[in-house]
């Protein structure tokens, strides 16, 4: 369980994930799981569809992109 504000927690999780392309190995990091599980119960506690990826996007304080643009712009993330 974390112990900082859910803002901070928003800011943490944005900031990884713009990570992953250059370091894949977060994807598989506890901390990371962990981290979007409690977000993604936030974000539902508060109505948001997590599987809507514009919803929560927004949620989190991303700019919001169409999935056509989302997919145009998504690259494979290999494993090192």
């Amino acid at each position: 369980m974390l112990v900082c504000p859910p803002s901070e927690q928003k800011i943490i999780y944005r900031a990884l994930h713009h990570q992953l392309s250059r370091l894949p190995e977060l994807m598989d990091t506890q901390f990371l799981y962990e981290l979007q599980s409690t977000l993604q119960k936030q974000a539902q506690a508060e109505g948001v569809d997590v599987s809507d990826h514009g919803a929560w996007d927004a949620w989190l304080g991303n700019d919001v992109a169409a999935c056509s643009v989302r997919n145009a712009k998504r690259a494979v993330i290999k494993p090192r």
